[in-house]
């Protein structure tokens, strides 16, 4: 549970009381590769944090095509945010890449949480809000950049996901063919 703590205390202090709570909210979790943690059509029980492993959220478009909405590796949250918040069922899938190890967290453990810990709505507005900026840089990318503009942001941005994610993959996720990402390499 340290790695929980000094997540949180990234953001914001905690003493031993509030964290001897906060921590009994969460449990952790081990996944295989290709294993689903999320699947589309089916009720999302938690928000993810990643431990160690990386994830990828998938969305299945009517014509069977996957598009990569986002990885998620060590120190970063992942869910279908959408089903999560209003308690609805996926329309994304959430799969591990690598054997991966995550912290989980209810719904309705958030609900206690914000509401028998205050200061800890300021922890999840402050994650909130930097993923949704970062969400805003990607759309503003995928509109305005070509590939290999997209591809050197990505390598700029997290070099070390271009390490570990499959070449297909990241083709998936730049919006590029495989053959278009072969070239930009």
């Amino acid at each position: 549970m340290q790695f929980l703590r000094d997540h949180i205390e990234k953001t914001l202090p905690l003493t031993g009381e509030e964290f001897s709570f906060v921590q009994t909210l969460f449990t952790t979790k081990k996944y295989k590769k290709h294993q689903y943690l999320i699947q589309e059509g089916e009720e999302v029980k938690y928000c993810y944090l990643v431990i160690s492993g990386l994830l990828k959220l998938v969305y299945n478009d009517d014509n069977g095509k996957d598009h990569i909405v986002s990885f998620a590796m060590e120190d970063w949250w992942e869910s279908d945010y959408y089903a999560f918040y209003t308690q609805s069922v996926a329309t994304m899938s959430l799969e591990c890449i690598e054997d991966t190890e995550v912290y989980c967290f209810s719904f309705e453990n958030y609900k206690k949480l914000c509401t028998e810990l205050p200061k800890m709505e300021r922890f999840f507005l402050q994650k909130s809000t930097f993923g949704f900026l970062a969400a805003q840089r990607r759309i503003l990318s995928l509109l305005t950049s070509n590939a290999k503009e997209r591809y050197e942001q990505l390598l700029k941005q997290h070099p070390s996901l271009l390490q570990r994610v499959p070449k297909s993959l990241l083709a998936a996720y730049l919006g590029v063919s495989r053959e278009t990402l072969s070239r930009l390499v």
